[in-house]
């Protein structure tokens, strides 16, 4: 499949893209390239390949999630940058 000056036009008014005259002839050689690129795939053999039917239903290891206080407080508000009476300290920044 190629496309024409004529097609490119019109695709690109459809897309609401200005394209100019001078630029119009690289566009069809750019979208032949990919066209072509693309006629490329189909010449893989993908006999062998299961068709995948969905992308869902494939879970992730995960761990439980449960709730805890941190154990220790000082050890987690040891990397605070600032810290006032036991809370991270943050810029106020909605006045």
């Amino acid at each position: 499949m190629s496309l024409d000056r004529e097609t490119v036009r019109q695709t690109a008014l459809l897309a609401r893209i200005r394209l100019d005259e001078d630029r119009l002839e690289k566009m069809v050689g750019e979208l032949n390239g990919i066209l072509a690129w693309i006629d490329q795939l189909n010449e893989v053999d993908t006999s062998s390949v299961a068709p995948l039917a969905s992308v869902t239903g494939h879970a992730l290891p995960t761990r439980a999630d449960s709730v805890t206080d941190g154990k220790d407080a000082e050890a987690v508000l040891s990397n605070a940058p600032d810290r006032v009476d036991g809370y991270f300290a943050v810029p106020k920044v909605v006045e």
